[in-house]
């Protein structure tokens, strides 16, 4: 049993017998969840030339998953991001996996969305950049006031987006409709 795995059968002992069948697994499993987890998979931002593409690409309801850094307990829901090409474009993919990469670790939803905006205005330079995300914390369903089916929506604006309140309605009408 490795340092890590016998910190979580002592944890386990705490709450439970942690050798009875059906744990005597869960500290190498709950191990190995976490690296899985927390290690999302490396990528290259791939961009190509606009071609003149100056307008607004969407791309909502992407889900996310990640872990509550006050309680180690999951939220999950979906995001939704958007961007107006200044030159470049980015692989659509790209846009997933960047949400993919700042939220699975020990996270707040707060800067996840901060986080996946500042990313996207630093990698592509367009002329603005949204991110909503809205999930559902597992702390406060489970725990503490134990509110099921609550929703926080987190929200950052960049460029057009933030300025141009035309551009933020577009888009804010784009991710109720998709």
């Amino acid at each position: 049993m490795t340092n890590t795995e016998q910190s979580v059968y002592d944890l386990l002992t705490q709450f439970d017998d942690p050798n009875r069948e059906g744990l005597k697994e869960t500290p190498k499993r709950y191990v190995k969840f976490l690296d899985e987890f927390l290690s999302p998979p490396h990528f290259k931002y791939t961009t190509f030339d606009s071609e003149g593409m100056d307008q607004m690409i969407v791309q909502t309801n992407i889900p996310f998953y990640s872990l509550c850094e006050h309680h180690i307990a999951p939220f999950f829901g979906v995001g939704h991001i958007a961007y107006v090409p200044d030159g470049k474009i980015v692989g659509l993919s790209k846009l997933a996996r960047c949400l993919e990469k700042f939220s699975r670790r020990l996270q707040n939803q707060e800067r996840i969305t901060q986080q996946v905006a500042e990313e996207l205005h630093k990698v592509l330079e367009p002329k603005g950049v949204a991110v909503v995300l809205k999930a559902q914390h597992l702390c406060m369903a489970m725990r503490g006031v134990k509110k099921h089916d609550t929703w926080t929506s987190t929200t950052s604006l960049k460029g057009v987006f933030k300025d141009d309140l035309n551009c933020r309605n577009e888009f804010i009408t784009q991710i109720n409709n998709g």
